[in-house]
């Protein structure tokens, strides 16, 4: 029978070195002590770089007219939620694709958000004894579409003068409707911490479903300028970066390099296109071991001397 002959791409050659003894559970449970109080010493020393919540409160009294500015787009339906797409809405031409595939289509509308009335009408609505606010949320709900969009028209006009008196919204707005008491009112039951309430137990009284501040939030200038300032958005590489002067997590850096270049960071596709490249260099990692050529790379970089040094240090002496 003829010999197989070696291949040393896929073949391991017979070991004919020396052996030593080695003890992995007497090594393993030293690295998990040395680890273990390394990480103990760190959290004392550095704490936890994690800062004070931001709430749908803390925004509306840290800016009171930036909140009142978005929840005029939550209402006339040009804040970024209210034109994301699935799975929120059915924004036509929102949807990311990957060529013919609409990924987000195939999801659908998961999480079904009308910002006007989860923003803005329902939570005014949850507001006791305010006779005042009820009969304009029914002038509100009585009027045409036509109707609305020309209060919301008269109203956006006024807003670049519009003022904080005293806590209150003040804007010189004519033929606006009931939008300045709503606008108003929306703004005192934020700053009062109400409207985080409302937003968060939309679905029932225990819940942990966020989604509706955070949206809310989202959609405000105040988070986009604290993000700025704490280098956490997109053209900071703020997937990897930490709030304050920590580091941030650097095995995202390859993910969150492709934010950073063409085609990427102009495609408002990015996400698909970002995840579909990943995955392609996820499954050339994978089969590394199975693409000849490639697979030879280490063995004739030789690394592996560089990694087992004193092994070979050894042999040579030999």
């Amino acid at each position: 029978m003829r010999k197989k002959s070696f291949r040393p791409d896929v073949d391991a050659p017979a070991w004919k070195g020396g052996y030593s003894p080695y003890d992995i559970i007497k090594e393993g449970t030293i690295a998990l002590v040395v680890i273990l109080v390394l990480t103990l010493i760190m959290a004392v020393v550095f704490g936890s770089p994690d800062e004070k919540a931001i709430t749908v409160k803390t925004w509306s009294n840290a800016d009171p007219i930036d909140f009142a500015t978005t929840a005029l787009s939550e209402l006339n339906g040009t804040s970024v939620s209210a034109a994301y797409g699935a799975p929120y809405n059915n924004t036509p031409g929102a949807s990311q694709t990957m060529g013919p595939l609409k990924l987000e289509q195939w999801v659908g509308v998961r999480i079904p958000i009308n910002s006007a009335k989860d923003f803005v009408i329902s939570p005014l609505k949850s507001l006791p004894d305010q006779p005042v606010l009820d009969q304009q949320l029914k002038t509100w709900s009585a009027a045409s579409t036509a109707t609305k969009n020309t209060w919301l028209k008269s109203y956006a006009k006024a807003s670049t003068n519009m003022k904080i008196v005293k806590g209150q919204v003040v804007i010189n707005a004519t033929n606006a409707g009931p939008v300045p008491v709503m606008i108003n009112d929306l703004t005192q039951m934020a700053r009062s911490g109400a409207l985080d309430q409302a937003l968060v137990t939309g679905h029932g009284f225990y819940t942990t479903d966020y989604t509706k501040p955070l949206l809310f939030l989202a959609d405000s200038q105040y988070l986009g300028d604290l993000a700025q300032k704490q280098h956490l958005t997109g053209e900071q590489w703020g997937m990897m970066n930490e709030t304050g002067s920590y580091p941030g997590q650097a095995w995202l850096w390859l993910y969150t390099f492709w934010y950073q270049i063409p085609p990427f960071n102009s495609s408002s596709s990015g996400d698909a296109l970002v995840f579909a490249t990943m995955g392609v260099l996820s499954l050339l990692l994978l089969f590394v071991p199975f693409i000849p050529g490639l697979r030879s790379v280490p063995r004739k970089l030789k690394i592996y001397r560089l990694i087992w040094r004193e092994h070979y240090r050894e042999i040579e002496k030999v």
